[in-house]
């Protein structure tokens, strides 16, 4: 019998000391994966050139890490917070796809409507035809409408913005036949934001602030930069250049607000990432509502390996698990949100540049909080373009220096009588001829290659590309001058023969 009570003390006991090295362990796990999420991030900083990052996980409706990286502002040594704000961009299209469930839950119109029904002036053909496009394929990017048009969305900061930018849509036809296939064109959410307007009467700005983001807590979220007004807490953007880290500031792009300019933090992405797992304390927005978010078009091919696109969301099955996820991409800002729904974790990392390896990073992060391994080999193709482009300007820089100078030799020449002016013959008719054909081929080909090869006009890659491609630019200009000003005056002049 005393042996027994014996046994059973000891079982007790051995409980009890499992019990309380239990969390300890648990600790102990955590933090060794947030040291190497830490580690990871920073190293990726370091490589992308990133000025500023800030990072935040959910798990089971709780914030169970977050931390920021870097500056807000490079220049004032400013550091980022929880509380910075940066442009999310196209990770606002979920707000977006969001509300127009929420309008069709009340009853205010149907995915399957033709979007005519309310614009009715959004006429839009393929090969010559009228088409019809539910609000349906606007939200799954089966609209046809081609990804280029992202290139003619109008700078501007007026209360029509968003009308201008859908009407730069009426002289372009649609790429594909609507419901045919996916093409992914920010342009379909900037379509949304206008149905929005029409269906509640209200700018898309004051409705998304006043129904989606305030109802869940997101009283620090703005629907826009001009929200904002001049709140100290928003982030300076940045692009690469010069293979470092230069502050850019984009033209204003309100016209295309509902697809990327939503402008929020990290403690309220939060909230969100919360929203989106079902684990809303504030039960402001219907569970079925943001379950419908989820669910993708699957009566297409899926975009990429086992992804379908939803509203506003990629839906992704790995390693037979669900994620949802989107990037989000600016000029000057970039996001990335990842979200496991089966485990209820989610990982948001926000950044102040234009950079693919925002995107890389979630990722990552999200790997290393499940337990896996991470290879650090991510490039990124403004980090390629950057270099190379720094290379040649350097290179054009070096032949600029090199013809001035020649330039200079031939101008004192002439000063001293040692080069005087000559009349042109055939052959120096024949030389300016060739040099001005040949010098106007090189400026007509760089002005015009990016339409040529990549189907977009400069004005689009100066302020989506590196800021060395703009010096890249005036580089090419500026040499092909000098070098037509070497040519002219070594045509239009010769050496003076000396006497015997």
């Amino acid at each position: 019998m005393k042996s027994s009570i014996k046994l059973g003390m000891i079982m007790i006991a051995m409980i009890l000391v499992v019990s309380g090295f239990s969390p300890i362990i648990a600790n102990a796990d955590a933090s060794n994966k947030i040291e190497k999420i830490e580690q990871f991030v920073q190293e990726q900083k370091n490589i992308s050139k990133i000025p500023g990052i800030s990072l935040v996980i959910v798990e089971k409706g709780k914030t169970v890490y977050q931390k920021s990286f870097g500056y807000a502002d490079v220049k004032t040594k400013k550091p980022v917070t929880d509380e910075t704000l940066f442009e999310i961009g196209s990770t606002s299209k979920a707000f977006t796809g969001l509300a127009i469930l929420q309008l069709e839950k009340e009853g205010l119109l149907e995915l399957s409507d033709d979007v005519q029904k309310y614009i009715p002036w959004l006429k839009l053909t393929y090969n010559g035809e009228a088409q019809t496009i539910t609000l349906n394929q606007l939200l799954h990017h089966t609209s046809g409408i081609a990804s280029k048009s992202i290139t003619r969305i109008p700078e501007s900061n007026a209360d029509n913005a968003l009308e201008l930018t859908v009407k730069t849509l009426l002289d372009q036809p649609l790429n594909r036949k609507p419901g045919s296939s996916l093409e992914y064109a920010t342009i379909n959410y900037d379509i949304l934001g206008l149905v929005i307007e029409k269906v509640t009467k209200k700018p898309y700005d004051m409705y998304m602030k006043q129904h989606v983001l305030e109802p869940i807590g997101m009283h620090d979220s703005f629907v826009g930069r001009h929200q904002v007004s001049q709140s100290a807490e928003v982030a300076t953007g940045y692009k690469i250049g010069f293979m470092k880290e230069q502050a850019y500031t984009a033209p204003i792009y309100r016209g295309n607000i509902p697809a990327g300019y939503i402008v929020s933090n990290t403690n309220d992405i939060a909230k969100w990432m919360n929203l989106q797992l079902s684990n809303d304390p504030s039960h402001a927005i219907d569970n079925q509502v943001i379950q419908a978010s989820h669910m993708p078009d699957q009566s297409i091919a899926p975009f990429d390996k086992d992804t379908y696109y939803a509203s506003g969301w990629a839906i992704m099955k790995k390693h037979d698990k669900p994620y949802i996820y989107h990037a989000g991409e600016n000029p000057n800002f970039t996001s990335y949100f990842i979200m496991q729904p089966d485990e209820q974790v989610g990982v948001a990392i926000l950044s102040n540049m234009n950079t693919s390896f925002t995107r890389a990073i979630g990722q990552g992060v999200m790997e290393l909080w499940e337990g896996n391994k991470v290879t650090n080999n991510h490039t990124d193709g403004y980090q390629k373009m950057d270099y190379i482009v720094s290379i040649v300007c350097i290179v054009g820089g070096g032949l600029g220096v090199l013809f001035i100078l020649f330039t200079l030799v031939i101008v004192r020449n002439l000063a001293y009588k040692q080069r005087i002016w000559t009349s042109l013959n055939v052959k120096r008719s024949l030389l300016l001829l060739i040099l001005t054909l040949l010098v106007a081929a090189i400026l007509t080909f760089t002005i015009k290659a990016p339409k040529i090869f990549l189907g977009v006009p400069w004005t689009f890659i100066k302020v989506w590309g590196p800021t060395s491609i703009t010096a890249f630019l005036y580089s090419v200009i500026a040499l092909c001058l000098v070098f037509y000003m070497f040519g002219l005056l070594l045509i239009l002049s010769k050496k003076m023969k000396l006497p015997r």
